[in-house]
């Protein structure tokens, strides 16, 4: 059997698309849902939280712009459709809800954006290409949760709206490690250049 990363490349996936002149963070979704306990989408995330609060602040101290995002329903709507069909659970998103609030850290401050999505992208029907295209920004270092779930229909659709995604593994996290890394193979090989937390702290000098 050949070796995965082998064979992608003998295949010509996973070249780096670079980041380009004005790169900003985006951080997908960390809220009190994936840690309380209560929550049924706890998930071992805590390590990936700390992660990205630390390249959350790393970007500020050098004046890059950080966005975050949420998700958020009204209480008896149709808002998400057929993505709180599939998935029950959430309803832990609706409005006045605690599980969907930000943690402390990390956290917007203020005349940080805030994109309130209700799908697994940030991109999906919501203004943020607009956002980044008229702020000038071409690049995007990701975090968030959950790797196989929004942060990586975020990157993928972030390549497809002409932005360069750069994934920062150690910021993302999911149920499951096994889930982490064969998605974070498939964006690196596929959508998205895939970095670790101090390479990222490298890129945003």
């Amino acid at each position: 059997m050949k070796d995965l990363t082998e064979d992608a490349h003998s295949a010509g996936y996973g070249t780096p698309l670079g980041v380009g002149k004005r790169p900003a963070v985006l951080v997908i979704d960390i809220c009190a849902a994936y840690l309380d306990d209560d929550s049924p989408l706890r998930a071992p995330v805590e390590d990936a939280v700390r992660a990205a609060a630390a390249l959350v602040q790393h970007a500020r101290a050098r004046g890059y712009p950080v966005l975050f995002t949420r998700v958020a329903y009204r209480p008896g709507t149709t808002e998400g459709g057929l993505f709180r069909l599939k998935i029950p659970t959430l309803a832990v998103f609706e409005d006045g809800n605690p599980l969907g609030d930000f943690l402390d850290d990390p956290a917007p401050h203020p005349g940080e954006t805030v994109v309130v999505k209700q799908y697994p992208s940030a991109f999906h029907g919501t203004a943020l290409a607009a956002n980044l295209t008229a702020d000038g920004i071409d690049t995007l270092f990701i975090a968030g949760l959950t790797t196989s779930g929004c942060v990586r229909a975020t990157a993928t659709d972030a390549m497809q709206h002409g932005f360069r995604p750069v994934v920062v593994a150690d910021a993302c996290g999911d149920r499951d490690p096994r889930l982490h890394e064969a998605n974070l193979f498939d964006l690196n090989a596929k959508y998205a250049d895939v970095t670790g937390l101090e390479a990222a702290r490298r890129l945003l000098t």
